[in-house]
């Protein structure tokens, strides 16, 4: 069973900057994929960004694209999301996934079978 372990997060101004970390155990296939989800309250989880890890792509939801960066460590199997140019939209419960979803399927949350434990973002003045 892999385990995802996260870090980062914590409170920004607007404007400001965060960095997330997700370490994975271990992958299992080649193909797995990892990705970021964010919950707000009261409000459905949605996909922020991910990646394959055998691939070059990234993807990104639309509401964050040019404002956040995924990125991965392969070596050791550590996903990274930079988050610059924060909003109080953003404030939400952050979390880490990893699965082996089609590319059809990368963006939604029942594609993923292991997720790390949440880390709070809230950007506030």
């Amino acid at each position: 069973q892999v385990q995802l372990v996260e870090s980062g997060g914590g409170l920004a101004r607007p404007g400001g900057s965060l960095r997330l970390s997700c370490a994975a155990s271990r992958r299992t296939f080649s193909d797995d994929a990892m990705a970021w989800f964010r919950q707000a309250p009261g409000k459905e989880r949605e996909f922020v960004a991910g990646f394959r890890w055998n691939r070059e792509n990234t993807y990104y939801a639309d509401s964050v694209k040019g404002r956040f960066t995924i990125s991965k460590d392969n070596a050791k199997n550590t996903a990274f999301l930079q988050m610059n140019g924060l909003e109080p939209v953003d404030t939400a419960v952050y979390y880490c996934a990893a699965g082996r979803p089609i590319l059809s399927a990368l963006r939604q949350s029942s594609a993923y079978n292991t997720w790390g434990q949440g880390t709070q973002v809230t950007v506030s003045s």
